[in-house]
């Protein structure tokens, strides 16, 4: 269950909201590899100082939007109670000089993707209150559409959840070589290779033992003339 503020469940509850949705992008510089992050809306202006809440802190912050359009579409994101991984597309003008940045002039593999929702006053024109997290994500696929004749352009970004990072795989393996990655000097594995092919013995005496086999009725021999 999503909690959300006063503010906002008052302004639901009267039914006096105008609904927007803060899209914000961490991606990589190409040369120096630093994350460099760039945010957009969707509506016209651009925007300034817009107070959201962090999702990595949950406490109040400020950031800014690129408008003017360059955010066309982002498919439904529903809410789930169970540990789901969920792929969104989002779709965003292949002719705004923000997105072109961005798409390519950064390395968008794996950038890390932050949507919000905003609830203006209809009046003021304003936000009620800090805009709420909908979406945690990475971006997986991005595709620069470029239409025919008399058809739009477009760049689709798939995004999957960060609940991927619940269901993922450790790649360590129980080796010495992966244990000296994470513990340099450890010689706990050293020889886990060959351990399983070991033949331990007990006892002084060394080698395979002659099974004695008994005879007679629970071992008694020839008892009462049983064999």
């Amino acid at each position: 269950m999503r909690a959300i503020s006063v503010e906002n469940q008052a302004a639901l509850a009267a039914r006096a909201l105008v609904a927007r949705d803060f899209l914000w992008f961490t991606a990589r510089d190409r040369d120096t590899g630093n994350p460099v992050s760039v945010g957009f809306w969707s509506d016209i202006e651009n925007v300034s100082s817009v107070p959201i809440i962090d999702p990595n802190t949950g406490g109040l912050t400020s950031r800014s939007y690129y408008g003017a359009g360059s955010l066309i579409a982002i498919d439904d994101i529903p809410s789930v109670s169970a540990v789901q991984v969920q792929d969104i597309r989002i779709r965003m003008s292949q002719l705004d000089d923000a997105v072109n940045a961005v798409v390519r002039g950064y390395d968008t593999k794996q950038a890390r993707v932050e949507i919000h929702r905003g609830l203006f006053d209809p009046v003021s024109r304003k936000l009620v209150a800090p805009a709420y997290v909908r979406f945690i994500g990475f971006v997986n696929v991005v595709e620069v559409k470029t239409g025919a004749e008399n058809e739009d352009g477009y760049v689709e970004l798939t995004c999957v959840s960060h609940t991927q990072e619940l269901i993922r795989a450790n790649p360590a393996t129980r080796s010495h070589a992966d244990q000296q990655v994470r513990a340099p000097g450890d010689t706990f594995f050293i020889d886990a290779a060959v351990v399983g092919s070991w033949k331990g013995t007990w006892g002084e005496t060394r080698g395979a033992q002659p099974v004695e086999t008994r005879k007679g009725l629970f071992g008694w021999g020839n008892f009462l003339g049983f064999l």
